[in-house]
């Protein structure tokens, strides 16, 4: 599990769906009895001693009705078959999931040339070939997006992207990927270089329940 700071206060911290039972019970251990509420999206846990456990729902929206802590632990370990897109500039990688099992998938990478000291004509001319580098690096990433996810298109529960902001920026402009990027969820994934192994950890980044902790003032 992973912590950072959650802006407005308190921190963030990931749980792995296996984890997030056994998660609540410390919570409730450190805190004292806690009162459940939420809603589709969000389970809040509020404890006597004021300390509060906001649970974002992954891959909502969850079906409503209590009791709010056991429809989410359920729902979060429900197996899902993900699609995943990580692109960054000159490097793409697909695959798709089942729970965390990579049943399908396709990496590469093109070369985009990174900056230069050159001014004058050979800076535009490096400019020219470096846009050119980079569409047909993206033009790659797609191809490679749909060859890999489409044949899965109806069973999909989501898609998520990852890998550079502006990069999947890029993708989402591309039509031929708009029945695909229908299905995309959260998180964002912020990986390094997209490689295949790096694709095989995202599941402990997708199917996490991130939750914001609020220690007593």
């Amino acid at each position: 599990m992973s912590a950072r700071p959650a802006k407005g206060g308190g921190r963030w911290v990931s749980v792995p769906p296996e984890r997030l039972h056994p998660w609540i019970d410390g919570f409730a251990a450190r805190h004292g009895p806690f009162e459940a509420a939420g809603d589709e999206r969000v389970v809040r846990l509020t404890a006597r001693d004021g300390a509060l456990a906001e649970l974002h729902v992954p891959f909502p929206p969850m079906r409503p009705g209590p009791p709010h802590v056991t429809r989410l632990v359920e729902h979060a370990r429900a197996a899902r078959r993900v699609g995943v897109v990580l692109v960054r500039l000159g490097g793409y990688a697909a695959g798709v999931f089942e729970g965390t099992e990579l049943v399908a998938s396709k990496v590469g990478s093109r070369l985009v040339q990174g900056r230069t000291a050159a001014g004058g004509w050979s800076q535009q001319r490096f400019a020219r070939r470096r846009s050119n580098q980079a569409g047909k690096a993206f033009e790659a990433a797609v191809e490679t997006a749909l060859r890999v996810l489409t044949p899965y298109l109806g069973d999909l529960d989501a898609v998520v992207l990852g890998g550079d902001r502006a990069a999947a920026g890029a993708l989402r402009a591309d039509r031929r990927l708009a029945p695909l990027l229908a299905l995309e969820a959260e998180p964002f994934l912020t990986v390094p270089d997209p490689r295949l192994a790096v694709l095989k950890e995202t599941p402990a980044q997708f199917r996490a329940v991130r939750v914001r902790v609020v220690d007593p003032s």
